[in-house]
């Protein structure tokens, strides 16, 4: 049995530097519904549900094993002098996949999915049918079986320099993708951590960002393992990918900057998607030599006839509008690809990845 009834998604530990005099007992938070700040709010009540991770007290033990890893990583990077390690760049990759997949909105957008299915297949797919508490355990098996997914990625550190703070968010572990999102060849198409050009991002504090991502898409300059940026456009850029991302709101450690904040809410809000998701279907079609092709239809459609049919669930990702200066593109770079529906991988998944096709090689950056 658990011995914590109020569980977090998003750890106190990762809220405690953003909190008032980083005290850990309240923190300002912005609602994006209200457009308004909520001055000095108890800190303990934010992004936390009852059993929201179950009753399984090893579950609890592990998770809470996590957190005191992540929280003294941070204690760490915060000492003067301090060189990024190895260890500690393991620890961040892997704190930022387990945050991605734990919070209340990662489990609810594979609640909807599932009832997508579920609407469209009938009472067959009521075994697909999950709740809160199934998805968020789910997505601890997923956990362990991803870790692998994002060891190829570079980490850093961003100091910021300038006198705007990075702010977090109850989504605060985000995964974007500037290749993806602006070039022709994966247009249209959703990405993932394997993906070639994913960047992930999470505030560790108001002054202090990491950053993971393809060094084969992107350059950072760095001196051991810190990149300094003095651009308020910056710092600006970062913050947007927060309110794209996060599920209602936003926190900030200090509340002078809330006027500031609303005004790029209104900015990003336009970017802001209704829903996170797309749901699709596909009938037989023809095959052609050793392929079958399938044909989208709607649903409506494809219940209407008696043919083969494939269901596929989509993650979409908002697309900012401005990206920081400080991650550069690598000219020419690489992606790799075989041609499937697999698309563009990064250079370590291309040579583990299992499949009928050899990938090759492409710049990333074409004249």
């Amino acid at each position: 049995m658990a011995t914590n009834k109020n569980q977090h998604f998003v750890p106190r530990c990762h809220l405690r530097p953003f909190t008032k005099d980083e005290g850990d007992a309240s923190i300002n938070v912005f609602n994006l519904d209200r457009r308004k700040l909520i001055a000095n709010a108890p800190v303990k009540n934010q992004c936390s549900r009852d059993y929201f991770y179950g009753k399984d007290a090893l579950l609890e033990t592990a998770i809470a094993s996590l957190e005191r890893a992540y929280g003294a990583t941070v204690r760490a990077i915060r000492t003067p002098g301090y060189s990024l390690r190895e260890e500690h760049k393991v620890l961040l990759r892997r704190f930022w996949l387990f945050q991605s997949l734990r919070t209340e909105a990662a489990s609810s957008r594979a609640v909807e999915m599932s009832a997508d299915l579920q609407q469209f297949a009938g009472e067959g797919a009521a075994s697909f049918r999950l709740d809160i508490k199934q998805a968020v355990q789910t997505s601890m098996r997923v956990f362990a079986d991803a870790m692998d997914a994002v060891e190829g990625l570079k980490v850093c550190l961003v100091r910021n320099r300038t006198s705007l703070p990075f702010i977090t968010s109850d989504d605060p572990a985000v995964l974007t993708n500037r290749w993806y999102l602006e070039d022709k060849r994966a247009s249209g198409r959703s990405f993932g951590w394997q993906s070639a050009g994913a960047l992930a991002l999470l505030p560790l504090t108001p002054k202090v960002l990491c950053i993971a991502y393809d060094g084969d898409v992107y350059s950072i300059q760095h001196d051991r393992g810190w990149a300094e940026t003095r651009r308020e456009e910056d710092v600006l850029a970062f913050n947007q990918h927060q309110l794209l991302n996060c599920f209602a709101n936003v926190y900030l450690h200090d509340a002078t900057y809330s006027p500031e904040l609303s005004a790029q809410y209104d900015v990003a809000s336009a970017r802001r998607l209704p829903s996170r998701r797309a749901f699709h279907v596909a009938v037989f079609d023809r095959i052609e030599g050793e392929y079958t092709r399938y044909r989208v239809v709607t649903p409506e459609e494809a219940n209407a006839c008696t043919l083969e049919t494939i269901c596929h669930s989509e993650t979409l990702h908002c697309s900012p509008t401005l990206w920081p200066a400080l991650v550069r593109w690598r000219t020419p770079g690489s992606v790799f690809t075989n041609g499937t529906g697999v698309k563009y991988v990064r250079r370590e998944v291309a040579a583990t990845m299992q499949s009928h096709r050899d990938f090759w090689r492409e710049d990333a950056r074409r004249a």
